[in-house]
């Protein structure tokens, strides 16, 4: 069963085609890196991955469930952490994910333990009382993260997650979600950074709506540098 399978997917905005033929597969806990430019089609990927948008041309599957025929069974399986925060500011981490967990039905001890192992596994337990405002821009990824995680996905979505974040920050949260892998869970990672791809990690470059490339990222390479490789792939016409 694959952890997430993307075929033949097509999405234009009237006449601008956002996404053309886009195929790939991820298998269950792996970290594989969606690695794009800016305008690449990253997000749009994002959004009908997450059914904020819908399409007739191709098919997602996630976790083993089809989106278009079967799309609570497979967006109960998602984990999402979008570009942009979602966090209550003027709510505690705590209320933040307590809110959450209601809306996905958990609540009482149930709730408490999975917040606390959620946040424990991110390292913000500490931070559970604090307000969301009064967190860095690491921290309220982190625990937009956790907050993700208390429903037990399968398939974990992150869409440019360590934009404005510095470069401790950065390293820091990339850790945290290759160990996730690690540990069963699969782990879709969206990026223009190239320092953010590790050799082994599963690896597919977005230009221009299509797929230029896929594997991981040191077969993708060949030796060469992953920037190097990235900007000539990309600067070609495509």
């Amino acid at each position: 069963m694959s952890g997430l399978r993307v075929s033949n997917l097509s999405f234009s905005y009237g006449p601008k085609q956002a996404l053309e033929d886009v195929s790939f597969d991820v298998d269950p806990g792996n970290f594989c890196a969606l690695l794009g430019p800016n305008g690449a089609g990253k997000s749009t990927l994002f959004a009908l991955l997450t059914r904020l948008l819908s399409t007739h041309a191709g098919s997602i599957e996630i976790a083993g469930h089809d989106l278009a025929t079967a799309p609570r069974a497979a967006l109960a399986e998602l984990g999402i952490v979008f570009q942009q925060t979602t966090l209550d500011l003027d709510l505690s981490v705590r209320q933040n994910l307590s809110y959450f967990a209601a809306l996905h039905g958990i609540a009482g001890r149930e709730a408490t333990k999975r917040i606390d192992a959620a946040l424990d596994r991110l390292d913000m337990l500490e931070r559970a009382q604090e307000k969301a405002r009064a967190l860095n821009g690491g921290h309220r990824r982190r625990a937009e993260i956790a907050r993700a995680l208390i429903h037990a996905p399968s398939v974990l979505l992150l869409d440019e997650p360590t934009v404005g974040l510095d470069a401790a920050a950065r390293a820091a949260i990339t850790e945290h979600l290759h160990q996730l892998s690690t540990e069963g869970t699969t782990v879709l990672w969206a990026t223009h950074l190239t320092d953010e791809v590790r050799p082994e990690d599963a690896l597919v470059i977005l230009h221009k709506a299509r797929v230029l490339a896929t594997g991981t990222a040191q077969s993708i390479c060949k030796g060469a540098p992953l920037q190097d490789t990235f900007l000539s792939l990309t600067a070609a016409p495509a």
